[in-house]
C-alpha cells in the first residue's frame, strides 16, 4: 500500500456533515490508507450549511475561474480546500453559487430529492475531475462513495477515456442504501447525453431512481463495494453478477480490509 494514491469521492465526509455510515467512512478510509503508508486526497461538494470560517476553507485561486458547461449552460467553478485538523488529509470542495450555495444538501425540507440534482451530479463529476488534471495527481484507485458520485465511473470510461492523467486508475464504487424513493429527475439523460456520451450507456437514466443510479455505477466499476446492510436483493445481485472483485457486507465495516481490497485486487 505504501505510496499508492487514492483518490476518495463522496457527496458526505466528517467532519463538515453529520456522521452518517457514508460520511464517516469517507472520513476513516483515507485515515486508513494515510497510516498504511498510502497518499490521499478527498473531494466532495462545499454545502451552503458547512462554516467555512470554523473548518478554515479557503479558495485556491489557481484551481477555480473555469467554467463547465452543464446541459449547454456555462457554470463556474470555484474551488476550497482544507485540512482536517490532527489528520494528514486535505479536502477539496467543488463550489458553484447556483449548485451549492443552498443550506440543505440532496433534499429540500419536504425530503424530496432536488429537481436539479441531476444537473449537480454532472457538475460535481466534471468539477472533481479537472480538478484533479490540474492538479497533475495521477490516482491508483478512484474511490467513490454514495449514489450522488453514481456518474463518475461512466464519465471517467467514456467522457474522459483518452485523459492520459487517468487512464490507468482503478474505479471503486461503495454502494449505500437510499435515502430517497422514486426517481427524481426526467430529463437526466437528455442532460447527460449532451456531452455526446453513446446512448446505449445511457438507458438506465431514462429512470432515475436508486437501481438505475447504482446500475451505471455498477457497469462501468472496476470494484464494488457493499456499504451497508438490507440492500436491496436486486442491487446485491447486480453486484454479484457483475464478476467484478467486490468486498461484502458486513466485511465492508473493517477498514482494514479496504487495503487488502486495494493491495490485492487491484
Amino acid at each position: 500500500m505504501k505510496d499508492k494514491r487514492v483518490l476518495i469521492i463522496s457527496s458526505e465526509v466528517v467532519p463538515y456533515l453529520p456522521q452518517t455510515e457514508q460520511a464517516i467512512n469517507s472520513f476513516e478510509i483515507p485515515k486508513t490508507i494515510n497510516k498504511s503508508g498510502g497518499q490521499t486526497r478527498i473531494f466532495m461538494p462545499r454545502y451552503g450549511l458547512i462554516n467555512e470560517r470554523r473548518h478554515q476553507l479557503h479558495e485556491v485561486i489557481r484551481l477555480s475561474g473555469m467554467n463547465l458547461v452543464i446541459n449547454d449552460m456555462d457554470m463556474p467553478l470555484i474551488i476550497k480546500v482544507a485540512s482536517i485538523p490532527k489528520e494528514r488529509m486535505q479536502v477539496y470542495f467543488i463550489d458553484n453559487d447556483e449548485y451549492f450555495k443552498r443550506r440543505a444538501l440532496l433534499h429540500d425540507k419536504d425530503g424530496k430529492c432536488f429537481k436539479d440534482n441531476d444537473e449537480r451530479m454532472i457538475f460535481f463529476t466534471k468539477g472533481v475531475i479537472e480538478t484533479v488534471k490540474k492538479l497533475n495527481w495521477s490516482p491508483d484507485i478512484i474511490h467513490l462513495h454514495g449514489w450522488f458520485t453514481s456518474l463518475f465511473p461512466l464519465y471517467l470510461k467514456t467522457y474522459y477515456k483518452d485523459e492520459p492523467l487517468l487512464a490507468e486508475s482503478k474505479i471503486i464504487s461503495s454502494i449505500y442504501n437510499s435515502d430517497f424513493k422514486g426517481a427524481f429527475s426526467k430529463k437526466f439523460k437528455e442532460k447527460v447525453a449532451f456531452d455526446k456520451l453513446d446512448t446505449d450507456y445511457l438507458e438506465p437514466l431514462k429512470k432515475a431512481d436508486h437501481e438505475a443510479l447504482t446500475s451505471i455505477a455498477v457497469q462501468h466499476s472496476d470494484g464494488l463495494i457493499l456499504s451497508a446492510e438490507d440492500l436491496p436483493q436486486s442491487i446485491v445481485d447486480q453486484v454479484k453478477n457483475s464478476n467484478k472483485p467486490h468486498l461484502d457486507y458486513p466485511q465492508s465495516k473493517d477498514k482494514d480490509k479496504y487495503i487488502d481490497f486495494y493491495s490485492h485486487k487491484f
